[in-house]
């Protein structure tokens, strides 16, 4: 996602926040198309970083009064699939940086639509939704964790391609469970409850550690969310 134009290209920190932020998804309201796709077996991103103000003085939307730092800044950039970011800064005039700004702000409850988050009136449907979910992530987890072998060999990668593999799978995933576990609380036992806190925590933990590169490791995953709404 990074581009070359010096300072008013987003740091690494700034990319894995952006990122995360669109959980997977083009920002563009009208616009659906998930930001990693597969073809063939493999598993590829499509996701650009389209600058509000744009990264240079001639670009679309350019206001001169930006540092270039300003311009690289998380406020400054948004999320799109190839398609919209090329529209955008084509025809900047009919994508003016309040539209932008506003497509960003309102991107969370757009994901609540494309999650199809609904009540269910029984736990088993709740069920069918999150555990595949779940099983994704925890297959990703056992294959390209922090504690297989291939990690502790600085010059592997495998720390960068678990660091992605959280960011494209694990994150989006967490906030889809969420979701659905938030608008079904009516159907959660009180321990449930709990481990549905306890898993929301883990969540900021995780996307603390992986985006914003905090300090402290993130908190475990509760084993009790394995299985949440399962009788």
């Amino acid at each position: 996602m990074a581009n070359a134009r010096g300072k008013a290209s987003p740091n690494a920190h700034t990319q894995r926040r952006l990122f995360a932020s669109s959980a997977g998804y083009c920002q563009n309201p009208s616009c659906s198309k998930k930001l990693f796709d597969e073809a063939g077996g493999t598993r590829f991103l499509i996701a650009e970083l389209a600058h509000v103000f744009a990264a240079q003085d001639d670009g679309p939307r350019a206001n001169a009064e930006l540092s270039d730092e300003e311009r690289g800044a998380f406020e400054n950039l948004i999320v799109l699939c190839a398609n919209c970011h090329t529209m955008v800064d084509k025809a900047p005039d009919a994508f003016p940086d309040l539209m932008m700004t506003r497509w960003k702000r309102e991107h969370e409850h757009k994901l609540v639509e494309l999650f199809g988050v609904r009540k269910f009136d029984d736990r088993e449907s709740v069920r069918d939704v999150v555990e595949p979910l779940l099983i994704e992530s925890r297959t990703v987890f056992e294959m390209y964790g922090p504690h297989i072998e291939e990690a502790q060999n600085p010059e592997s990668g495998a720390a960068e391609q678990w660091k992605r593999k959280v960011l494209t799978i694990i994150i989006p995933n967490n906030r889809k469970v969420l979701s659905f576990v938030d608008a079904n609380r009516h159907l959660l036992s009180d321990s449930e409850k709990v481990t549905k806190e306890k898993f929301r925590q883990h969540i900021d933990d995780l996307e603390a550690f992986h985006i914003e590169d905090a300090r402290q490791d993130s908190s475990r995953f509760p084993v009790e969310m394995a299985d949440i709404f399962k009788d």
